[in-house]
């Protein structure tokens, strides 16, 4: 059965830094574009950066800019979110999500992981 599995997430003091992974078990993550989202309490899920498949064309939103990086390891069917500088209102549920340019075919969310940044 295809699945994402994100994990790296946790409590951290604001500044400080985690990394997040996306494992794709199932399915070979290089066919998908794969974005990171994350939710706040009662918030909407919001788009926090895309990378293409081939990791060549990465956007991130306005809110993330310059201190979040997502990269990928195809060979090991692994995508990561790195960051850095958190801040408080970085605070949410983390999710990854794969899709493929083919209308129609299986896109796949993660679980979630939570990321909380407190003193």
């Amino acid at each position: 059965q295809a699945q994402l599995v994100e994990s790296g997430g946790g409590l951290v003091q604001p500044g400080g830094s985690l990394t997040l992974s996306c494992a794709a078990s199932g399915l070979t993550l290089s066919d998908y574009a794969v974005m990171w989202y994350r939710q706040a309490p009662g918030q909407e899920r919001d788009l926090v950066a895309t990378i293409s498949r081939a990791g060549n064309i990465i956007n991130y939103a306005d809110s993330v800019k310059g201190r979040f990086t997502t990269s990928r390891d195809n060979a090991k069917n692994t995508v990561f979110l790195q960051m850095n500088s958190l801040k408080p209102e970085d605070t949410a549920v983390y999710y990854c999500h794969a899709e493929r340019p083919v209308p129609g075919t299986p896109t796949y969310w993660g679980q979630g992981t939570q990321v909380t940044v407190s003193s």
